[in-house]
């Protein structure tokens, strides 16, 4: 039965990569339920730490069952990659490109934008550009930071005629839904949130994270002024409130727990479209979980504080284990509700988290999680802070307990579930110049052999000193910028270092293979460098700090202007440090 199924499903992706769609059935459409997790680590979920270092999941500190029984189902990748943050991730999901592309290169929360201050953006700049964003570092910075963008563009009159297409108005015969964190919308934009993408809102919120508890207060005013633990020394906005909205609160259910209310919206919504079957539904959940403030209920941290394999792989904080579990029930309630209403067999559900997990090896302080044998976490360009977990399950259509080893990002994302949806994904990734191709193929040829899935490069940005510390010295992240090819990845640390890793055989990224190999290392710094300059605006680039001391740097290597060698033609990989 298995093996026929295979063959439906092959035919079934076959019949959608060659581009037989000019009709669409709505009958026969998937519903999708996409499931976003934030600062959730790769190491995080039972089933990817068991695949990662053959342990029992008994053994676990963390307990993820609904995932785990979501990955016995479906699909997982084990070489996913996001961005280093969530809303460079979330502009990507959103239209399919590069977030640098997008001006997405970090993850601010109100400092002042062009828009916030209704200042009229100088050229080159974008009205949802921050006027700075920078972390009280005491260290020295050789580079001073880029900027970013706050807002997906919309198609307002402030766009100036740019409007990225969403991946709800892509999946046009869709009713889409959202739920949870947005923070793409300019912190509170009028004009940028997802109703103006596409989306009819449920419950959210465009801020960077939320109490769990008494939350519906914290969302009430604007931006959370003088409630949030996020904003609360920050200066309100000099636009006029009636310039912003506050984000929806959504309907009562009677849950105290933020995590546990938004289910319980999702769950009503499910329920509601299985009765009016008219049309197919989007669903994009993205959980504020389990973001900052590590804040649990008190009976699941009683649960985890007594639990006696607490330290493994250095996962110790029971705050931190009961927002895990509290997220895997979620996804829990989800399926028992596709079961309950009959839509388990046609509904695509898809669970991804939006960067690496916060490991405490490498903030400044605090205990969160550990994503360990990955090096890094949020904010790194190295496995641990890129590389997440990735399942697709769609029941009796995908078969259950499968990986593929096969790189994929979150640009993949929109032309995949439109290619499953049953339009062409070509044509849309054409018309939008969009950088992700579909992987829907993959999920059934899980190697790629057929090469339906046709992409092989991905580039990242992050032009910022970051407070959160470098897996490599211990100091204070500089700009960072990185390149995939095939199995090799460089990461081009601006302060003048290069790290090259063959990723296939060393995804620890303990070998340096930057000087044993200057021909790899210089072609991809070659391919980084040209992409960067074709692709992000002068706005988001690092640039010197004309009052760097490099008398007083901390640093065991001296800093090597890497950027100005290679414009003149020097050997990048030879003077590296």
């Amino acid at each position: 039965m298995k093996r026929i199924i295979n063959i439906a499903f092959s035919t079934f992706l076959l019949i959608l990569l060659v581009g037989c769609k000019n009709v669409v059935s709505k009958s026969t459409q998937p519903n999708i339920i996409f499931i976003l997790a934030d600062d959730f680590g790769y190491m995080d979920i039972q089933g990817y730490a068991q695949h990662t270092l053959g342990v029992d999941t008994n053994k676990m500190y963390y307990e993820t069952p609904n995932l785990n029984t979501l990955m016995s189902e479906g699909v997982a990748f084990s070489q996913a990659y996001a961005n280093q943050l969530c809303s460079p991730t979330r502009a990507s999901l959103l239209t399919g490109k590069y977030a640098a592309r997008l001006g997405f290169t970090t993850a601010t929360a109100p400092e002042p934008t062009y828009y916030n201050e209704d200042m009229d953006p100088p050229e080159g700049s974008y009205v949802h550009d921050a006027l700075y964003h920078s972390d009280r570092i005491k260290e020295q910075q050789a580079w001073m930071n880029g900027s970013s963008n706050s807002a997906v563009p919309s198609g307002t009159s402030l766009d100036n005629g740019r409007d990225e297409m969403s991946i709800a108005e892509a999946l046009k015969d869709y009713h889409a839904a959202f739920i949870g964190k947005w923070h793409i919308g300019g912190h509170g934009a009028k004009g940028y949130q997802p109703s103006d993408q596409g989306f009819e809102e449920l419950v959210y919120w465009d801020a960077p994270g939320s109490t769990y508890f008494n939350w519906k207060e914290e969302w009430n005013g604007l931006f959370g002024y003088a409630k949030s633990n996020y904003l609360r020394n920050v200066k309100p906005p000099k636009r006029s409130k009636s310039d912003f909205v506050t984000g929806n609160i959504g309907e009562e259910t009677g849950e105290e727990y933020l995590t546990d209310d938004m289910t319980a919206q999702a769950v009503r919504f499910i329920k509601k479209r299985a009765v009016d079957q008219d049309e197919p539904f989007f669903l994009y959940f993205c959980h504020f979980a389990v973001h900052t403030p590590i804040q649990g209920k008190a009976a699941d941290i009683d649960h985890f504080n007594n639990k006696d394999t607490k330290g493994w792989n250095g996962h110790s904080n029971p705050a931190y284990a009961s927002m895990v579990k509290s997220l895997d029930d979620s996804v829990g309630s989800i399926l028992t509700a596709l079961q309950e209403t009959g839509l388990d067999d046609n509904t695509l559900v898809v669970f991804m988290s939006d960067n690496g997990g916060i490991d405490s090896k490498i903030v400044p302080n605090g205990t969160y999680t550990d994503n360990s044998p990955l090096l890094g976490g949020k904010a790194t360009l190295t496995e641990g802070g890129i590389r997440v977990p990735l399942i697709f399950r769609w029941k009796n259509k995908i078969d259950g307990g499968k990986w593929s080893d096969v790189p994929v990002d979150c640009t993949d994302i929109l032309p995949t579930l439109v290619d499953i949806a049953g339009y062409n994904p070509k044509n849309i990734i054409e018309k939008n110049d969009l950088d992700g191709r579909s992987m829907a193929s993959l999920l059934s040829d899980l190697d790629n052999k057929e090469k339906g899935y046709t992409k092989n490069t991905r580039y990242w940005h992050y032009p910022f000193n970051v407070i959160y510390n470098s897996p490599f010295d211990k100091l204070p992240l500089e700009p960072h910028s990185a390149i995939r090819e095939d199995d090799y990845k460089l990461v081009f640390d601006w302060y003048g270092r290069l790290y090259l890793f063959d990723i296939q055989n060393d995804p620890y990224e303990k070998n340096n293979l930057a000087k044993q190999m200057p021909v790899r290392t210089n072609d991809l710094f070659d391919k980084l460098m040209k992409w960067t300059k074709d692709n992000v605006k002068e706005t988001y680039i690092p640039y010197l700090n004309k009052e760097y001391n490099a008398q007083k740097e901390e640093r065991q290597v001296p800093f090597v202007n890497l950027i100005e060698a290679y414009e003149n033609g020097i050997n990048v990989a030879e003077i590296a440090n």
